[in-house]
């Protein structure tokens, strides 16, 4: 696994804007980096990455298969009781899932380890499936690149497969997209996925979350009056179970991708019953409940809460000292804690890598960067090649 300088396509930014990719430098930031790509063998994605995701993902599942049906476990995920027989029900129902991200530690020699799974919004969807595709043909093209380089990344073509599937089990309503306002990544990523839907050739419509509305009979709508059946939803699980408009979810018939299920999966609690359950796995981490962390034993520790998202509110402990934490809005419902495993540094910075599924599937990666030892949403997007 090596990190090496490459030169910028020239033309890239007016690419980009048409392509339609907006996001590519953010609140000043460089997010998109060409300037350089990451190196790995084949054998460091099939035995590194590829397989150990596909396992650690039905690890996964078998930790929601135990935690729907225990409410002990269900209390300890800080999901809301009102919702526990429909996070069971969903799970029971095998009611399909689109897509999610594990996020490792990995140095291209030692085993990947475990940080997170984001299985419920996990964004860098365009960049992962499509953008970073579109500069390996180029820099091949140019001889800028080996012509045996290769990319693992097969995540556009099992996106629209998997659209298709999931659309094929309704009976043919539009199939809605929908995310926040005032967030052109989340905006971009949505779009991605309408293209993906269209190429499957599924009639698709696109509204913001903040304008769903209730129709006469509870069922939601759009600003037309429509009745929504089918929608994708780029919108935490833990945010719609607590707001206003939470039971309308519970007795309202839509079908939610992603399911009720994955909020179980989306959770940092999922952490230590990976451990409970799959003790000393190689690709796992030592992680504990709160009220368990005693039991670490003498371990550097990080602090998560249950619901953060983008590095936010984590702290580094040493001897019970914090070392740092970072700002941020979660922690309400709980932490959890996970034992130290830094990420490895190439150059001046710190490297994280997405394994992203489709359909249970490995179906690429994703490569962040950031001179700071937690990853954040600044943290810049570096294509990758297989030689």
């Amino acid at each position: 696994m090596l990190r090496i300088p490459i030169q910028e396509r020239p033309h890239w930014r007016d690419l980009a804007h048409e392509y339609g990719f907006q996001f590519h430098t953010m609140h000043g930031e460089v997010y998109w980096d060409e300037s350089a790509y990451y190196q790995f063998s084949l054998e460091q994605i099939e035995n590194g990455l590829e397989d150990p995701s596909a396992e650690i993902h039905q690890m996964c599942l078998e930790v929601v298969d135990r935690v729907v049906e225990d409410e002990r476990l269900l209390r300890k995920f800080s999901i809301p009781e009102m919702f526990w027989e429909a996070v069971r029900a969903s799970w029971r129902d095998q009611q399909p899932s689109l897509y999610s991200r594990l996020d490792f530690a990995y140095d291209g020699r030692n085993p990947a380890k475990l940080y997170e799974n984001n299985a419920d919004t996990p964004t860098s969807l365009y960049e992962s499936g499509f953008w970073q595709w579109l500069w390996l043909e180029e820099n091949v093209r140019n001889g800028r690149l080996p012509r045996a380089c290769d990319q693992f990344n097969s995540l556009q073509e099992k996106l629209v497969r998997r659209l298709a599937e999931i659309y094929a089990q309704t009976d043919g309503p539009d199939f809605y997209f929908s995310c926040c306002k005032d967030t052109e990544e989340d905006r971009g990523t949505i779009q991605y996925l309408q293209d993906c839907a269209a190429e499957a050739g599924i009639p698709n419509r696109f509204i913001y979350i903040d304008d769903i509305g209730q129709g006469e009979n509870g069922e939601f709508t759009d600003l037309d009056d429509r009745v929504i059946e089918l929608m994708f939803k780029l919108y935490p699980w833990e945010f719609m179970q607590r707001e206003e408009f939470a039971p309308l979810i519970l007795q309202n018939p839509m079908r939610w991708i992603e399911p009720l299920w994955k909020s179980v999966l989306s959770n940092k609690a999922l952490l230590p019953m990976l451990w409970k359950m799959f003790p000393n796995h190689p690709n796992l981490l030592p992680a504990y409940f709160e009220d368990e962390v005693e039991h670490a034993p003498g371990v550097d520790l990080v602090k998560k809460p249950i619901f953060s998202r983008e590095g936010a509110n984590v702290a580094l402990y040493r001897d019970g000292e914090m070392l740092f934490d970072t700002d941020g809005p979660y922690g309400e419902e709980g932490f959890i804690f996970q034992a130290y495993h830094p990420l490895p540094k190439f150059g001046e910075s710190y490297t994280l890598v997405g394994s992203w599924l489709v359909n249970d599937q490995p179906a690429g990666i994703s490569v962040r960067e950031d001179k700071a030892l937690v990853t954040q949403d600044l943290s810049r997007y570096l294509p990758h090649v297989i030689l």
